[in-house]
């Protein structure tokens, strides 16, 4: 592609994903995910995304609230099925530690009977489900529990309050979270990607050929971040919150749980506001989440960009009107 037909400051509705010694990028009518092999090379592969342009989208992808469900819904579908293809991609024949000509342990065998290919992905399903029933535990009715505890010690009933300190608890555990997880070397790794991926967007947007030196002349944080939309919807769900009237943790977990489809579709709408604008509003709606991916992006090195870029440039379409929000 001719990139001096890239005009500069151009809003891009491409967005990505760090995979593991990866990215993924999904445009509007093309995906695609690189990864750098054990060997060495880069991997890519590509798919297509119906209904993504103009008139042939689909209903749920144009009305408000509802398309902010849809996409968050499939993008954490999508970013999962990649994520779990990247780490196999990883995996060489020789990985478990057995030497060519080497006949396989009877624990080796037993594994490789009863442990198929199914029964792995029904095990990753379990954990999947697991990991989810965690998160809500963690996000949604720990914070009401420990409030609304400490609020009947003290004998005070504020519902306004009691959203408002929930919230604080919330935003304070991913940020723990993100900030603990950061200290491992793998996870750093990942979040190296995660900013090489920002940086190749912005330098797409910003109508520059994607070369590597280009790219690290980028900035890594982006205001359609995941970090970010993560933020907007803890932000949000204190304002949704307030308008419930219970006061009791288990009834404001139910209500929370009822009302998340909202509170995402909301943030949703929010983070697309951010990435098109440049006004003042956009700008202090996403500081805090730019300030959040000091902590989930990295300066990623040449050869993260090497992928970044490898991923990108199928999804950049032919028609450039097709990609502009």
């Amino acid at each position: 592609m001719d990139e001096k037909k890239i005009p500069a400051n151009h809003k891009s509705k491409i967005g990505g994903q760090a995979l593991i010694e990866g990215v993924m990028m999904k445009g509007v009518s093309k995906g695609a995910m690189a990864c750098r092999l054990p060997n060495g090379e880069i991997d890519v592969e590509t798919w297509d995304i119906k209904g993504g342009v103009g008139k042939n989208r689909p209903w749920y992808k144009k009305i408000p609230l509802i398309r902010g469900v849809y996409a968050f819904i499939f993008s954490m579908l999508d970013g999962y099925k990649c994520l779990m293809k990247s780490a196999e991609k990883q995996m060489t024949e020789d990985e478990d530690g057995e030497k060519p000509g080497e006949e396989p342990s009877k624990f080796e065998k037993w594994l490789d009977d009863h442990f198929t290919e199914k029964t792995v992905e029904g095990i990753m399903l379990v954990f999947t489900v697991l990991s989810m029933v965690l998160a809500l535990g963690l996000f949604l009715f720990l914070p009401k529990w420990i409030v609304g505890a400490g609020m009947g010690l003290i004998h005070v009933e504020n519902r306004i309050l009691q959203s408002f300190l929930e919230g604080i608890i919330k935003i304070v555990i991913f940020v723990g979270y993100m900030a603990v997880t950061g200290m491992n070397k793998d996870i750093r790794r990942t979040y190296e990607y995660h900013g090489a991926e920002h940086k190749t967007i912005a330098c797409f947007e910003a109508g520059l050929p994607l070369t590597v030196e280009n790219v690290q002349k980028q900035v890594r944080l982006h205001p359609r971040c995941g970090t970010s939309f993560i933020f907007l919807t803890l932000f949000i769900s204190i304002l949704v919150m307030c308008f419930v009237p219970f006061t009791i943790p288990w009834q404001r977990f139910l209500c929370s749980f009822a009302l998340l489809p909202l509170t995402v579709g909301c943030s949703f709408e929010a983070i697309q506001f951010a990435g098109r604008s440049d006004s003042g509003f956009a700008k202090a709606l996403s500081y805090p989440g730019l300030q959040l991916q000091k902590i989930t992006t990295r300066e990623p090195d040449a050869k993260q960009i090497e992928c970044a870029i490898a991923a990108l440039t199928p999804c950049i379409p032919e028609n450039l009107e097709d990609d502009k929000w």
